[in-house]
């Protein structure tokens, strides 16, 4: 099998005992498509989900008013055929489609949308703290509006078909944000009987109300049953389902969080695919007969700096960091083909990326003279990476990091490595514990404000802690006020001055390369289209000869 990229614009012994069991259930009869997952969902409301596994299995139970086209980073009509501003961009109509119901038999209408979205905007203090989509596109909630004012007014249903969604003031991303799947439609019937709100924080984590634990959408899918002990998933086909039946009967995501052993899960023929195969497995994987499918890369893998910490606001210090980073070789050495050196913190697939910026050159000499102009001749600094995890921009973590580390050591800085699971180093980072970290960023759709309002605008943005460097709120303020320019023309040369400002005025941190992912499925799967935001359906998705 030849690997097929999609353009942007289309767009053990565990292992043994896992592929008996997993053989057993796809030959009890029925189309059954089971796919290897890379971790357990926290939770099956996905407005308090934060992670991909989570979203993958909520994005086929749910759907949202706007999704994404197959295989794009665009959008187009889902639960909603149409929506048009008024003259402001504060007043959206949205149209309905009107033969749409949850999987419990109740309606869905415009009294469904705005029963969502006040659910969402009326969270406790323990729900706003787990609804981070929220708070990262609309801001603040109903309790704390004055504090923190949100984008969210208010919501209308003058008649069945017919949502009225008032936000406080125009932006570009509105409605593009309503293609998360955070911001899915739920049965308002199911969520009053589940206590939808009724979020408990407990130790680091939350303890969920019965909504959470059954799911009810409109999906291909719905839930049939989680069983934890064995680690599966099981969906059932949605057979009344508003749009076009899924292709399998049965869909089950299997928990296996070693990216190894689930390669020998699809080799042993007992999952039919699984996300983010190692690039090195790659030629081996399609030598073996199966697909593997690679996404444009949509992302951007960086090296992010704790700005509260003084001794890196002096730009020669930054700059000297980023000399010292040979990229080129890591690209070449570290990462996928078809991976790219970074210029900014965007891909070139965004309006508003600016090509006229080159790449920082690898330049250890002008680093180690920077460092002295500076007076940073003996910089020392805690930088980290994370474990047990693979992302979409960051294949290894380890190995990038080893290569960057290197890097730093060789022109005189003092290095000390620590490294956490994913979640807690996530945590970690937002924390400010460390002095540097590697992470990244998939976009969620095609807008500029996504990725850099994501990183530079706080209290949303946590991973460079820019309000504590001079220019932090001056840079905040102008992302800000891009992203409600109405022309896109106009509003596409302004983001292009900001990342000029970025990559030579402030160089808050240090972007490395662009990834294309991939995602793997045996040679009898038909009918997978990967997305650039790794937001596959698995609706149309079939297993040969079923």
């Amino acid at each position: 099998m030849s690997r097929r990229v999609l353009p942007a614009f289309a767009a053990g012994a565990l292992a043994l005992s896992l592929a008996a069991c997993a053989e057993s259930e796809r030959g009890s009869g029925g189309s059954t498509l089971t796919f290897g997952a890379a971790g357990a969902p926290s939770t099956f409301d996905p407005f308090y989900a934060t992670d991909g596994e989570t979203f993958r299995i909520s994005r086929q139970i749910f759907d949202t008013l706007i999704d994404s086209k197959p295989g794009t980073s665009e959008i187009e009509p889902a639960l909603a055929e149409s929506w048009t501003p008024d003259e402001s961009g504060t007043t959206w109509t949205f149209k309905l489609r009107d033969d749409v119901t949850f999987t419990d038999g109740e309606k869905f209408d415009g009294e469904a949308v705005c029963a969502n979205l006040e659910r969402m905007f009326d969270q406790n203090p323990d729900g706003q703290t787990a609804g981070e989509y929220w708070g990262s596109f609309f801001g603040g909630f109903k309790n704390d509006a004055e504090k923190d004012p949100s984008l969210y007014k208010s919501c209308e249903a003058p008649d069945a078909t017919t949502a009225v969604i008032t936000i406080d003031h125009a932006t570009a991303s509105f409605p593009t944000m309503l293609s998360q799947t955070s911001f899915s439609m739920q049965s308002p019937k199911a969520m009053e009987e589940g206590d939808a709100n009724g979020i408990k924080a407990a130790g680091e984590g939350f303890t969920f109300p019965e909504n959470a634990k059954n799911p009810v959408g409109t999906g291909a899918f719905k839930l049939e049953k989680y069983d934890e002990a064995n680690g599966t998933v099981t969906l059932a086909r949605n057979d009344d389902y508003w749009g076009e039946l899924a292709k399998s009967e049965k869909l089950v995501f299997r928990i296996i969080p070693d990216e190894s052993t689930r390669r020998q899960e699809l080799e042993a023929g007992s999952i039919n695919g699984y996300d983010l195969p190692n690039p090195v497995d790659w030629n081996s994987l399609e030598e073996k007969g199966n697909q593997v499918e690679i996404r444009e890369p949509f992302n951007i893998l960086y090296m992010g700096l704790n700005l509260k910490d003084k001794k890196f606001h002096d730009l020669k210090v930054r700059q000297a960091i980023y000399h010292a980073l040979n990229r080129e070789e890591l690209v070449k050495s570290q990462l996928p083909e078809g991976a790219t050196v970074a210029t900014q913190f965007m891909p070139d697939t965004v309006a508003g990326y600016n090509s006229d910026l080159e790449p920082y050159a690898y330049d250890p000499e002008k680093s180690k003279q920077l460092l002295k102009e500076a007076g940073a001749e003996n910089l020392e600094m805690t930088f980290a990476f994370p474990t047990e995890v693979s992302r979409p921009y960051m294949p290894d973590p380890a190995t990038i990091y080893d290569a960057l580390r290197a890097n730093l050591e060789a022109v005189g800085i003092t290095v000390k490595a620590v490294s956490a699971p994913w979640t807690a180093y996530t945590d970690n980072v937002s924390a400010g514990k460390y002095d540097a970290h590697i992470l990244g960023w998939t976009g969620d759709f095609n807008d500029p404000y996504n990725f850099l309002g994501s990183f530079f605008t706080e209290p949303v943005a946590n991973d460079f802690k820019t309000s504590n460097i001079s220019w932090g709120k001056k840079l905040a303020a102008d992302l800000q006020a891009a992203d409600a320019i109405v022309d896109e023309d106009e509003r596409a040369k302004r983001y292009e001055e900001i990342n000029g400002q970025i990559m030579t005025e402030y160089l808050p941190g240090f972007p490395i390369s662009h990834s294309p992912p991939a995602i793997v499925v045996d040679g009898d799967t038909e009918g997978l289209i990967p997305s650039p935001l790794t937001a596959e359906d698995f609706g149309p998705v079939s297993v040969g000869g079923e």
